[in-house]
């Protein structure tokens, strides 16, 4: 079954709204990942907070750092947010989560079937790959796809209660990031390491 079968009952989303709406149900300093691009655009944009971090130029790496960031501080709920182009090029790391099962890791996948920033040429997922059933396979049973805005919101408050990693598949539509990140690495750096209590601020 092609992936466009399988997200068929899925309404295309605006991912600052998504974004947006995920941002409003933190309460507890919890960790956010971006990753590059329109993906972490829409996070500075949509909240900036000392506990995101925004990812430049390590394509396809929310996932891993995200991954580092949950078995660090397992108290903490940690979100990490990609894009589908961006995931499938690092595969690997959905077996590795699931196999390590860090019950307060929660991935959510930005799927508008493109590599946006590069030009729109599609990626495998706008026509062969599904990426909830490759999560599904690597072991991330905790895995579905978000129906509407309504059901985004159920899965988030269901992924923050859960006790194994959870993974959310949302279909957006090819709308450019809302805002433009900071471009400092250092400085990004610092302010997370800040923001989870493991720096003194510069």
């Amino acid at each position: 079954m092609s992936a466009a079968m399988n997200t068929r009952n899925t309404k295309v989303m605006n991912r600052f709204d998504v974004t947006s709406r995920l941002i409003t149900k933190l309460k507890h300093e919890e960790a956010v990942i971006g990753g590059i691009g329109n993906t972490n655009f829409d996070l500075w944009a949509a909240g900036h907070r000392p506990q995101n971090f925004y990812m430049l130029g390590s394509m396809g790496l929310a996932f891993p750092i995200a991954l580092g960031v949950a078995l660090a501080q397992p108290a903490r709920r940690v979100f990490a947010l990609e894009g589908d182009g961006s995931l499938l090029m690092q595969l690997g790391a959905l077996s590795t989560i699931a196999t390590l099962k860090p019950k307060n890791l929660i991935m959510i996948v930005m799927d508008n079937g493109i590599y946006q920033i590069t030009g729109a040429q599609p990626t495998p997922a706008a026509s062969v790959a599904d990426i909830v059933g490759i999560a599904t396979a690597s072991g991330l049973a905790n895995s579905a796809w978000a129906a509407d805005e309504e059901d985004f919101e159920r899965l988030v408050d269901t992924a923050m209660s859960a006790s194994e990693p959870s993974l959310i598949a949302v279909r957006i539509d090819d709308k450019p990031g809302v805002g433009t990140t900071r471009r400092d690495p250092v400085q990004i750096r610092e302010r997370f390491m800040h923001g989870l209590g493991v720096r003194e601020p510069l």
